[in-house]
This record gives C-alpha cells, sequence and structure tokens, in this order.
C-alpha cells in the first residue's frame, strides 16, 4: 500500500456466495449416515480447516490485482490518485461477481484517506496503531495472575514493531513467567506497566513498505539480546523506519563470541524480513567491521573461519545484499535494540530445536578433538582456565577485541589477533575453526602424541590441522621432526644442492674421464673420454688389474699424448700407488670422485650407459662382439654432438677431418684427380728412356704371367683398357682373365691361320665364374647347379 492515498474497505463477513457446486469438483466433506453418503455442497462451518480454506481462496480471487489486499474477509483497496483507486476498486467488483460473491453495502467504506485495518490505522503518511484496538489494552487492569499476565503480553507483542524496546519494557514481568517463580506483582513489574500505557498513547508511527525505494537493513548484538531494522532510505536522503524486531539471546548464544553474536544478529535480520528483502537488492548495515571480511569478501568465505559463521555465510548467499560498516555512535537504532534486551524466556519451539542441534554439532567437534589426544576435557579446561593468555585471548572473544592490535601488549595475544575471526569459546575451551587451542602447558605432551608412528613434518603438519592449534605450532612440529633420532636415522636424503659442473676444457685432450663396462661375456672394457671432444677410445682386456689399466693407458698416450687431468673413481686399481706413481711421474693431475656418486664422472658413466646398450642393440642383428664394437666407435665418433665445440663430431675435433663412412655413397661422385706430379714424372722418363704405349681391345700380345716367384710370357688378348697403364687380357690356354700392367706387355703377331684359329677359340662363351676366378672374384665354395657363361665382346 505504498503512496496510497484513497483506500477503500470491503467486508465480505455477511456476503453470500452464489456458485453452483461443479460436479467434477473436489467436494468439502463426503459423510456417512444411515441412508447412505452425503456430501456438502458449502463448507461447513465450525471447522479447523475453515480460515485455511477461505483465505486460499481469498489469494486466488485477488491474484493479480495491483494495490489490494485480503485478510479472511476483508479487503482493503488503495490507489495513489482518484483514478488509479477507481480501477483498482472497480477490478475487485469484477472479481467478486466472477466468483459469486455478494456484499453488504452498508459494511463497506470507499474513497478513504485513512482506514482501520486489521488494528491499525494505514494512510498516505504510513501505518500507526489503532486508538480504539489500544485502548483496552490502556485500560486493562494489572495482571493478577500467571494466565492474565500471559494474555496483557499477548496483547503487547502485537504492536511490538512499533516499539523498538519492548523486550527491556517487559523484563520484570518476563521474569514472572520463569518456571519456579512465585507470582509476585512487584512495583518494577507495576512501573513496566505503567511505561508501556504511556507509550502506547504516544505518536507511533512506521513508514509504508515500498519495494521500488532503497532497502536498508541494520543488525545489531550485545552480551543479552540482538536487534533488527528495516527502512526506507528516500530520495531526500532522511531514512525512516518499516518495521522493528528484537529478541534476547538464549543461555547457549550469550557464550557466543562477540563476532559470533554479530553475525547471529545479521542472521536473525534477514530471516525476520525475508518476505521483504528475498530477490532484491538491498544494504545490510553493522558496527562490527570484521564481519565485512567474512559476509562481504568477493574472494569468498576465509579458510580458517569459525564454523558457525561459514554456515551463516552460506545463508546470506541467497541474498543480494551490499553489506556496509557504521561506527557504533551512528547506529543508535539497531544498538538500543540489543543492549535494553534481557533473557529469552520461552523462544519459539523451532527455534530451540535449530539452536539446540547447532550447539551440540560445536560440543562434538571439540569431544572428537580431545578423545583424539591423550589428555581429558577436565583437564583441558582445567589447564585452559590457568592459561593467563587464553584466558585473555576468550575475554576477548567474548566481549570484543580491541579495535588497533598495538593495543596488546602481549605478544602471544597478538598472535591470536590474526585470527580472531575463527576464535570460538565452547565449554571453557578456545577453539580455532574446529581446532582445539591447546595450552602451553600440554603442547609438548600434544607433540608428542602426534608424533606416534613418527611421521613426518608434512604429515604431521596435517594431523594437527585437524585436531589443534597454538601459535608457531608448524615451528614446532618441524623442531620435534628434526630432533627426533629415529627419523633421523632413516631419513631420505636431503633436496639435492646446486650443480657444480666440471669447467669447460681449453683445448684437446686436456682432461679424460675413466671408467670400466662389464663384465660381459667375461671381457671387461676401459673407457677413456676426452671432455673437450667427447672423443672415446674402447680396449678390451681380460682384467682390470693396475698392471693392466698402466699398459692400455700407455699405449692410448702414446698415440694421443698424456693428458693434464684424469678423472675417475675409486676403483682398486686406479688408488694404488703403482697408479698415483705414474700420474706424478707423467705429471698428470689425478681426481678421484666421491664414493658411489657417479655424477660425479658422469660422462664416462654416461658413455658407459651408451655403450652397453648399443653393443645389445648391435649384436642382437647378428654381429659378432668384435664387429658390434667397431660400428658403435665408427658411429659414434662420426656423429655431431651438440655438447662438443661448434657442435662438431669428436673426430673431426680429433683430427681437423672428418672420417669417411659409407654414408658417403648418398652424396654426389666428385670428379677424379687430374692432378700429377709432373716433375717426378719427367725425371723417370729421362732416366728410362720411356716411349708411351697403347694397346686396344682384341690386339694381341704377349703378358707376363708370374708362378712360385718366377714368370714367363704367354699369349694374350686385351679385352679392354683400365684407366692410363692397366689392362684387362684374357689367357686362352689358361683360360683366365688378369690384369697386367702395360709395362707387363708386348706386342703378338700371328699369321692368318693362327688368327683363325684363335678367334674361333676367343668366340666361344667362357664361363663366368672363369671370369670372376680369374679376377679373383669368385669366393663360392661350392660350383652352381647352371653355369652361367660369358661371351668376350666383339
Amino acid at each position: 500500500m505504498a503512496n496510497c492515498r484513497i483506500f477503500s474497505h470491503i467486508d465480505l463477513s455477511d456476503a453470500y456466495l452464489q456458485v453452483p457446486v461443479d460436479e467434477a469438483s473436489q467436494p468439502f466433506l463426503t459423510i456417512n449416515t444411515h441412508k447412505g453418503l452425503f456430501q456438502f455442497t458449502r463448507l461447513s462451518p465450525g471447522i479447523k480447516a475453515a480460515p485455511g480454506a477461505f483465505q486460499q481462496l481469498m489469494h486466488s480471487m485477488l491474484a493479480g490485482l495491483k494495490r489490494t489486499t485480503g485478510y479472511l474477509d476483508d479487503i482493503l483497496v488503495g490507489g495513489s490518485t482518484e483514478e488509479e483507486h477507481q480501477h483498482n476498486l472497480q477490478m475487485v467488483l469484477h472479481r467478486l461477481r466472477d466468483y459469486g460473491f455478494t456484499v453488504r453495502i452498508n459494511k463497506c467504506n470507499f474513497y478513504m484517506h485513512q482506514v482501520k485495518y486489521l488494528g491499525q490505522i494505514i494512510d498516505a503518511d504510513g501505518i500507526r496503531p489503532d486508538p480504539d484496538k489500544i485502548a483496552p489494552i490502556v485500560n486493562m487492569p494489572p495482571p493478577h495472575d500467571i494466565s492474565t499476565l500471559r494474555s496483557y503480553l499477548g496483547a503487547l507483542n502485537y504492536y511490538g514493531k512499533y516499539v523498538k524496546d519492548m523486550r527491556t519494557l517487559r523484563q520484570p514481568m518476563d521474569q514472572l513467567l520463569k518456571e519456579g517463580i512465585k507470582f509476585v506483582w512487584s512495583p518494577e513489574c507495576q512501573e513496566s506497566f505503567n511505561k508501556f500505557r504511556n507509550l502506547l498513547q504516544s505518536p507511533l508511527l512506521l513508514t509504508h513498505y515500498n519495494p521500488r525505494l532503497e532497502i536498508i537493513v541494520s543488525a545489531d548484538a550485545s552480551n543479552v539480546g540482538l536487534g533488527a531494522r528495516i527502512a526506507h532510505k528516500f530520495p531526500d536522503g532522511s531514512v525512516k523506519a518499516i518495521c522493528h524486531v528484537s529478541r534476547s539471546l538464549t543461555a547457549a548464544e550469550s557464550n557466543y563470541s562477540q563476532v559470533e553474536k554479530e553475525g547471529l544478529a545479521l542472521i536473525f535480520a534477514v530471516t525476520r524480513f525475508h518476505r521483504m528483502i528475498f530477490g532484491r537488492r538491498f544494504t545490510l548495515e553493522t558496527d562490527h567491521k570484521p564481519l565485512l571480511a567474512i559476509f562481504g569478501s568477493k574472494k569468498g568465505i576465509p579458510v580458517y573461519t569459525a564454523n558457525r559463521l561459514q554456515r551463516w555465510a552460506l545463508t546470506l548467499l541467497l541474498y543480494d545484499f551490499n553489506i556496509c560498516y557504521v561506527s557504533t555512535d551512528n547506529f543508535g537504532h539497531a544498538d538500543v535494540l540489543s543492549r535494553l534486551m534481557n533473557r529469552h524466556v520461552r523462544p519459539d519451539e523451532e527455534f530451540v530445536i535449530a539452536h539446540l542441534e547447532l550447539e551440540h554439532s560445536i560440543r562434538s567437534i571439540v569431544y572428537q578433538s580431545i578423545q583424539a589426544l591423550p589428555l581429558s576435557f577436565k583437564q583441558v579446561r582445567d589447564r585452559t582456565t590457568s592459561d593467563h593468555d587464553l584466558q585473555q585471548v576468550m575475554r576477548f572473544v567474548n566481549d570484543g577485541w580491541p579495535s588497533k592490535k598495538a593495543s596488546i601488549t602481549d605478544a602471544q595475544v597478538q598472535q591470536f589477533y590474526l585470527r580472531r575471526d575463527g576464535l570460538s569459546v565452547v565449554n571453557g575451551c578456545l577453539l580455532y575453526g574446529e581446532r582445539l587451542v591447546v595450552p602451553s602447558c600440554s603442547r609438548k605432551r600434544v607433540l608428542q602424541q602426534l608424533h606416534t608412528g613418527h611421521p613426518g613434518v608434512e604429515r604431521m603438519r596435517s594431523i594437527a590441522r585437524q585436531y589443534v592449534y597454538w601459535p608457531n605450532i608448524d615451528e614446532d612440529v618441524s623442531k620435534l621432526v628434526r630432533s627426533c633420532g629415529e627419523c633421523a636415522s632413516v631419513a631420505k636424503t636431503d633436496r639435492k644442492t646446486n650443480l657444480e659442473s666440471w669447467p669447460v676444457p681449453e683445448k684437446l685432450w686436456q682432461r679424460l674421464h675413466l671408467d670400466f663396462a662389464g663384465p660381459m661375456d667375461g671381457q671387461y672394457y676401459l673407457i677413456l673420454v676426452d671432455s673437450y671432444s667427447k672423443y672415446p677410445e674402447v680396449v678390451r682386456t681380460k682384467d682390470i688389474t693396475t698392471k693392466t689399466t698402466l699398459h692400455i693407458l700407455r699405449g692410448i698416450f702414446a698415440r694421443y699424448g698424456q693428458p693434464e687431468t684424469l678423472v675417475t673413481d675409486n676403483g682398486p686399481q686406479l688408488t694404488s700407488e703403482q697408479f698415483e706413481a705414474f700420474c706424478d711421474t707423467n705429471a698428470i693431475m689425478h681426481l678421484k670422485t666421491a664414493p658411489f656418486h657417479p655424477q660425479s664422472n658422469g660422462l664416462a658413466e654416461r658413455f658407459v650407459d651408451t655403450f652397453k646398450r648399443s653393443l645389445k642393440k648391435i649384436t642382437s642383428g647378428g654381429e659378432t662382439l668384435d664387429e658390434a664394437i667397431d660400428t658403435f666407435l665408427l658411429c659414434y665418433r662420426s656423429t655431431q654432438c651438440r655438447n662438443a665445440p661448434d657442435g662438431k663430431s669428436p673426430a673431426e675435433l680429433i683430427f681437423g677431418r672428418p672420417i669417411r663412412t659409407s654414408l658417403e655413397l648418398l652424396r654426389p661422385p666428385t670428379p677424379a684427380h687430374k692432378f700429377h706430379n709432373s716433375k717426378q714424372e719427367r725425371q723417370f722418363n729421362r732416366k728410362h728412356g720411356t716411349k708411351d704405349r697403347n694397346y686396344n681391345p682384341k690386339n694381341f700380345v704377349w703378358t707376363k704371367v708370374y708362378r712360385n716367384n718366377k714368370w714367363s710370357w704367354q699369349e694374350g688378348t686385351v679385352i679392354e683398357r683400365i684407366g692410363k697403364v692397366m689392362y684387362n687380357v684374357w689367357l686362352p690356354s689358361k683360360r683366365a682373365l688378369i690384369r697386367s700392367h702395360c709395362n707387363q706387355l708386348r706386342s703378338r703377331y700371328e699369321t692368318e691361320q693362327q688368327r683363325t684359329e684363335t678367334e674361333s677359340v676367343e668366340d666361344s662363351p667362357v664361363p663366368l665364374t672363369i671370369l670372376l676366378d680369374s679376377c679373383g672374384l669368385n669366393t663360392g665354395t661350392s660350383e652352381p647347379e647352371a653355369e652361367t657363361s660369358f661371351v668376350l665382346p666383339a
């Protein structure tokens, strides 16, 4: 009814509903008589469900109508202007006609500027109590027994939203309602009775609720009660109350910490004003600044907040609000409601049940924490009582913390200041979230219990975070684990230190790394790797004694020279006096790595691993061990190494050139070398008086044939010329093809008959195996099944 200036009141107390019963509709009641079953066509008066059924009918009839409300048989219609009110009234009358209602016009009031509705007067300025309804309460005589007192207080409660200190005024009379208290009307009760008379006769006004205006909800708590107010902030900046609510704390709630009491006040406010704020944006005011970090943080609920506050924070997630801080000096409208409260005598039944369940869950957390430790509840409570620091912390929790940390002189208490939002007091014990705060005298005992089973630092901290807390508990856990001899005796190696690599050599063969591989097939392998070029030397040996090792090193050093530094492990053959003497004699610095730390000699150790794995792969293809070693070394030495200078291969660095492998066949062929030693040729020709001789294919020649270091001239025919002075010559008598130098040939002349006979012989097929044998190319040991022939070229 906000902004309404004209009102109409329709009374349906004597109305008649003329609606025929629908056969398909559900009847209200069916009765069984001696004449059969009968159904009522109208709601029978006097039954318990009658008011609820009639109210449901009213809601259905008035649904969707603006500025209209109905409560049982009273309908209130409003409007900000005469035209709007007339339109709303006509819509209501149409609905009454559609539903078959007829009303008495003499019981209805139309076009009024104020209306009496449900014991209150409503007009454009707001809402206030009806003097006619208040008059019987004002003129009522003082109660004379418990029954009349309850009736009187029940009448007062209806107007509690107008009075912000209702609970305080009721306190003397509430005391009479306690069990075991004899009813005695004291002067204090009479004084309170008189104050209510004067208060109800004073002007009381609340503004209308308007969802279009800014909504402000204020809540505050004290050690005795809770107070809340909902108000509107108007465009001119003025703030007017819509409703006041308050209640006192229960015995258990009075033991809450101050931050929990303030949080409870916020929950009390939003639940009491739920219908007016749910689904709407509003401002939530509090004078307790820590609640802003718990209920207003955009990063979520802090992890170590007390469980009770976390549950309340989840409740507030249902509402769309902006929480803000208001100083206590400017917060009197809600503060007075909480501070003037006294003990709540008869709380609602649902509130008592929920409260008992909540307290039971908190107590169970305490008991579980204590049962997990070899301490009894009485011991923890007694030691907490005698602990000066914890007692001071508990006083701050119950009465409120100072505004500044610097005002706390005790350093131990200052550490609790940073965690004040998560602290609570339950049954004389201090809790941090779900964790029990252990007194200083019991902490050593708790640490020993947590260390049962000798867990490590992180595991022990994890266990402790489930049960107990005290300042610097993590450091105390670390000290205990580090000082435990049993833990230290079987502890893992510490984290590796920073890598200190070998200095990069400046030249070849400056520092060598030596190691042994094997045994493999009863053989050992001495591995020597140059740290500059990564060039390896591998030597197979049957034993690895000092004498054999020095013999191998002398041979290698004879080829490549002696190094400046030799790095080895601590093998007995490498630490003997003979080996040390060899190094001293040859000016070699011998460096030995730490025992059982192969990383210090990583270059040799890594090559040994590569060497072993490569041999297994190569020998699995059918090659012998010697062939596998040669194949591996050729491949390894000719492969470019990214850790070597300029990324060159080890062989190129050690020899100054790349070594040739079979992969060179994949490159395009290079032209033959055409440069000759012309000076040497001239000297030879001049000395021996040489002349140039050439033979063509099919020329008949005499050729020198050597047998048993003796030679003789044999007849032959030139087959082809190879190079400049080399020829392939066919010997018919021996049926063989030989290669001869030009100096081993001379021309042969024959008659016509000899020539014909020779040609007939030469034209006959020559077996291919004979040609291969004559050229030394046939290495087979068995004859082929079908002999292949070769015909000499014409």
